[in-house]
Parts: C-alpha cells; sequence; structure tokens
C-alpha cells in the first residue's frame, strides 16, 4: 500500500535570542551555555562561571551588541532561517512538509516536531545546519531531536543527515557569493574564518586515533581516524573553496574565531590574523564565514564590525565580510539537492544513517 504523506524535514541552527532585551538575552544565553556539549566543566565549576560572572554582566552588553545587526525583520540568523526553509519547501514540493528549529531558543525543536506531526508526516529527516561536524553545534541538535521526539508517546522515524563541509552544492553556493563580492571588491586576500572551539574539544573526538595531532600544523585530510575532527573539516572546506575560486595558498589563509574563556581553542585566532595580515601588506581583505550559513552576531558584528576596526586600525586600508549563503537561491537548490541525494541513498539503506562526505 502506498504511503502518501508528506515526508517530514526539519532544518536546524543553532539559534538566537527572542529580542536584544537583556533578559531574553539571558534567557537565551543561559540555555546556550549550560548545554554540556558546549561548556564541558566540572559542574560546580561551571555552575560559578555562569551564576556569578557570565549571566549577572554578559546579557547587557550581549544585547548592546545584537542591537547593531537587528532588523525589522529581528534576527538575521532567524530570518535568513526562515527564508530558506520557506525556499526549500517551494523546491521539493507539496510531498514534503519543510520547517525550521533552533537548538537553542524559538522556533524550538520541540514546537518544529509538533508542527510535523501535525501535518501527519510518515517519517522525518533532520539537517542541522552546521556544514562542519562539532560535538557542540552538530552533536548537541541530534542530542535535542532525540531528546525531544523521546519524550513522545508514539516516536516518529526519525534520521539524521550528516555534515556538508565539502558537499559540492555547499562549496558553490559559498563560492558563488564569495566570487562575486570579491571582485566588486577588488580584494588582494581572502580569509577563511570559522567559528572556533576549545582544543579540549578536538581531542574528546580524536581520542588517540590521531597520535600526531598538535592542533597548531595544518590537519591532514579527512579520513576514518579523524571523521570527527571539526579543525579537519574545517580545512577541507578551505581546500575545496579554494580550488574553486582557483586561488593559490599565497591568496588565502585559515582562522578561528569567537573564543570564549582563558582556556586554549584552536589556532590561529582570527582577530590576531587580521592584525597579522595588515601589517604584512595586505589592504584590501575579504573575510568569508564557512562554517556559518546564515548571517549572525559572529558574522556581522565580530567580522563586519569589529575585525574591521582591529585591521584599518593595524594599517589595512579596508575589509569587508563576505555574506553567508544565507537564503540566496542558490544555496536553496543546494539544500533541496542534498536532501533528495540523502533519501535517495537512505532508500537502498533505510537503516543506515549515511555521511557521503566521509571518507
Amino acid at each position: 500500500m502506498t504511503d502518501n504523506r508528506p515526508l517530514g524535514i526539519m532544518l536546524v541552527n543553532l539559534g538566537t535570542p527572542d529580542s536584544t532585551d537583556t533578559p531574553d538575552v539571558r534567557r537565551y544565553l543561559r540555555e546556550f551555555l549550560n548545554d554540556p556539549r558546549v561548556i564541558d566543566i566540572n559542574p560546580i565549576g561551571k555552575w560559578l562561571l555562569l551564576n556569578l560572572i557570565i549571566l549577572p554582566f554578559r546579557p547587557a552588553k550581549s544585547g548592546e551588541a545584537y542591537k547593531t545587526i537587528w532588523t525589522e525583520r529581528g534576527s538575521p540568523l532567524l530570518f535568513h532561517g526562515q527564508d530558506l526553509a520557506a525556499g526549500v519547501q517551494e523546491e521539493l514540493g507539496e510531498e514534503f512538509e519543510v520547517v525550521l528549529a533552533m537548538r537553542y531558543g524559538n522556533p524550538s525543536v520541540k514546537a518544529g516536531l509538533e508542527k510535523l506531526l501535525e501535518k501527519d508526516v510518515r517519517r522525518i529527516v533532520v539537517l542541522p545546519l552546521f556544514p562542519q561536524y562539532s560535538s557542540a553545534a552538530f552533536g548537541s541538535a541530534v542530542e535535542k531531536v532525540m531528546h525531544e521526539a523521546g519524550k513522545l508517546w508514539d516516536v516518529p522515524p526519525i534520521d539524521f543527515m550528516r555534515d556538508f563541509y565539502a558537499h559540492p552544492e555547499f562549496i558553490e553556493s559559498v563560492a558563488e557569493v564569495t566570487e562575486e563580492k570579491m571582485k566588486a571588491f577588488n580584494s588582494d586576500y581572502l580569509l577563511m574564518s570559522y567559528h572556533g572551539i576549545p582544543e579540549r574539544h578536538v581531542a574528546k573526538s580524536d581520542q588517540g586515533r590521531v597520535p600526531d595531532c598538535n592542533l597548531r600544523d595544518r590537519c591532514p585530510e579527512v579520513g576514518h581516524g579523524n571523521r570527527y575532527c571539526y579543525r579537519a573539516q574545517c580545512y577541507a572546506t578551505s581546500d575545496a573553496l579554494a580550488e574553486r575560486l582557483n586561488l593559490s595558498p599565497d591568496q588565502y589563509t585559515v582562522a578561528y574565531q569567537s573564543r570564549l574563556g582563558r582556556t586554549p581553542w584552536i589556532h590561529p585566532y582570527t582577530d590576531e590574523v587580521v592584525v597579522e595580515l595588515a601589517k604584512q601588506g595586505v589592504k584590501r581583505l575579504s573575510v568569508v564565514c564557512p562554517s556559518f550559513v546564515a548571517d549572525c552576531l559572529e558574522t556581522i558584528e565580530e567580522i563586519g564590525d569589529r575585525a574591521k576596526e582591529d585591521f584599518i586600525e593595524a594599517g589595512g586600508e579596508d575589509l569587508q565580510l563576505i555574506p553567508c549563503v544565507n537564503s540566496t537561491p542558490r544555496w536553496v537548490k543546494g539544500v533541496s539537492k542534498i536532501i533528495r541525494e540523502h533519501l535517495g541513498q537512505a532508500d537502498q539503506a533505510p537503516l543506515k544513517v549515511l555521511n557521503s562526505n566521509v571518507a
């Protein structure tokens, strides 16, 4: 018997406060920073850090930063995600039901599941919108979906799409935006800036499988031993993007942004690299952020504003933030194709969680 019910698609991104007001920002940060995959330290030390240092003071400061990126439609991360979901829905057609959910904040994963179940979907496929795997982002999103689904009396069939760090559709979507913006800006150098993670997170994923890894040199190609290494996947994204843009090694570099606290995060650090590039004579610097699929505080404010100021102060002429893929037509088609590819493979192996991008 043919099952004509729609197939549910859930796109999951990180999240955003409901507004720039301090209570909303504090609520968002409390949920985010309480995630044990994000801050994985001793529970007592974590409680003290959050409740005595971060949450009493940081929300007001972060709220002011959010005000610099907020629009009439609210958070860019949210409305770009909404536009992407709407575009993918149109591209895939009525045989699908597409929703957007956020790991933290709204629309919640719980609300996304409820919406799909109200449509009586026959199955749910989850696509975490994190190109490179990290336990703090991808792993946390998967855990949250499983946790919320596990509360249901009738648990629906759910499978998860894996990281797409080198998928041709993602690379081409990023390259299309990057190529256009670099040409218009007359760039003389490209910085690929990825969200950073603590070094201990990489070590946890490594589990001794890559004994020569020192987190300072260039990572080896992604293989079975380091298939969960976020840093190695970032280099794989960079290699694919550089090849597509026809960039030689002396025309671009890789760095990591948004570090928090005093513990070592993966190197090199973006804020230090932009200053060094200016001192080395780079005048017109373009920065692309391929660990983000939607512009947000970390791209617009951290790179487009603060990094630009640092670069110019250090002697550079100008810095441009290259927009994320957001909801560009190319990315809408790309996401739709990635989903269809996954479904085609899953039909052949319905019990296997597939990752066509892992060597």
